[in-house]
């Protein structure tokens, strides 16, 4: 996967309405379709019950009629197989597919097919069984039109059976079995579950582009919201940066002219009112910057640099904030990158991620900054590796890192004078280079921060 395609993936999910839409589009679909699903099951069901249902019913009244005819006539003594055919063919059904009457034995006494070369496969459909009271047979037989041995078309007619034992006195003299034809009905059944299918398939996809609208309509309001909440977090940050530069300046001028005349209580108030300006100043400064970022345009000027001055100027400016906790502060580069991307942003990039390492690595610990140059899935970058002696973060606590105001331990953070938002800045400004960062830590051993960038300029 390159850089471009890692890019454009991440700028589908950095979209939180276009997500959100699509995650409410896709849970209206499938809603839908779960309220669909059981719609055709439930007209499939009750349309075969009710059919199944008026065939059994027809079926054992026929069955019904001629068993008792053929029980009237037999009386006390046995019907002649012509008397027997007489009785059941006055009585025929013409939706009978077949009827016959066989002895105890298994004798065909008399019977009638639809189809005569089928009676040997309906006869072994019936062979040996004595019906229960309204018991339901179903079979299949296969019918060939033109015979058995012109080519290989086939039929196969679905059967609906039962039967009636004929009794004289307490002894079975006869079983009456009975066959009707339901293969159009079933035909019927299975049409009107395609039909079904493929008006649940059309009206689903109907459905889900309504779902879209609809979803699509419904994030309006919100995101209006969401786009003046946020014009309203630039425009303050914008304008608050001037009276808090006034408010820092004379400060100092207080400071300068009358710092040999306050009393010490005053001095650390003036102190605590310069530190307090400072941080709300890099807060509000950081604001301005994410309410940009959350803009969808990178505010970047892209030019063709070198990175290693920066980065040893950078050492640099920080080794007095290192030192003052006995750090070692090393730093190891080639002899120069060339980079294309934003000058400033980059250097704010390595100044959060060398700030972060220092404050959370205790006395006499390290922090080691590692520039260079690799190859990235057969495309050129750079490679910063900001490794540190430090706290280590939890597993658990890594993946929310880089969220707006998240501090693993809120109280330590506040002491250091956190705002929780530098994280957020380097995660944006590393994926508006379309590179990518990752940290790997280990409580009590420290923590490394691993930023992936291309050095060729990215065509979009």
């Amino acid at each position: 996967m390159t850089f471009k395609w890692i890019s454009r993936i991440r700028d589908w999910k950095k979209d939180l309405f276009i997500h959100t839409q699509n995650r409410l589009t896709f849970q209206y679909s499938v809603l839908i379709t779960v309220f669909l699903m059981l719609f055709i099951t439930i007209v499939y069901f009750l349309v075969n019950t009710t059919v199944s249902f008026e065939q059994r019913l027809q079926l054992q009244s026929t069955a019904d009629q001629q068993a008792d005819g053929i029980r009237s006539a037999l009386k006390d003594r046995l019907l002649s197989p012509e008397e027997l055919e007489n009785i059941t063919g006055n009585q025929e059904n013409s939706n009978q597919f077949f009827y016959y009457v066989v002895s105890p034995n298994g004798q065909l006494l008399v019977g009638e097919e639809a189809i005569h070369p089928l009676r040997p496969d309906l006869l072994h459909l019936v062979q040996g069984w004595v019906p229960e009271m309204n018991e339901i047979r179903f079979g299949t037989v296969i019918a060939h039109p033109h015979g058995r041995h012109h080519g290989d078309e086939k039929h196969p007619i679905d059967l609906m059976m039962t039967g009636r034992a004929i009794y004289q006195g307490d002894k079975v003299v006869a079983v009456f079995y009975i066959g009707k034809d339901i293969s159009f009905y079933d035909q019927l059944v299975h049409q009107l579950l395609v039909t079904l299918v493929t008006l649940g398939i059309l009206f689903l996809g109907i459905a889900f582009l309504l779902s879209y609208f609809m979803s699509k309509r419904a994030m309006v309001p919100i995101r209006t919201s969401f786009n003046r909440q946020r014009e309203f977090v630039a425009d303050a940050s914008h304008e608050l940066r001037t009276p808090l530069s006034i408010l820092h300046s004379s400060l100092d001028v207080l400071e300068m002219e009358e710092g040999d005349y306050m009393s010490e209580f005053s001095r650390n108030v003036l102190f605590t009112m310069k530190d307090e300006v400072r941080r709300m100043t890099n807060l509000v400064g950081d604001l301005l910057t994410l309410a940009r970022s959350d803009s969808g345009v990178p505010d970047l000027r892209y030019e063709s640099f070198d990175l290693i001055p920066s980065a040893e100027q950078l050492v640099r400016s920080t080794q007095t904030l290192a030192d003052s906790k006995n750090i070692r502060l090393h730093l190891h580069t080639p002899t120069a990158i060339t980079v294309h991307g934003d000058h400033e942003r980059l250097k704010q990039l390595l100044y959060i991620l060398l700030d972060n390492a220092i404050k959370y690595t205790p006395n006499g610990g390290e922090v080691t900054l590692t520039l260079s140059e690799q190859t990235y899935d057969k495309q050129p970058a750079l490679c910063i590796a900001v490794q540190d002696t430090g706290v280590g973060i939890p597993l658990g606590e890594q993946k929310h890192i880089f969220d707006r105001f998240y501090r693993v331990d809120k109280n330590r953070s506040r002491q250091m004078g956190g705002t929780g938002l530098g994280l957020a800045i380097a995660k944006w400004i590393v994926e508006a280079h379309h590179g990518t960062i990752q940290v790997s830590s280990t409580p009590g051993q420290g923590s490394t921060f691993t930023v992936l960038i291309p050095i060729v300029q990215q065509k979009t």
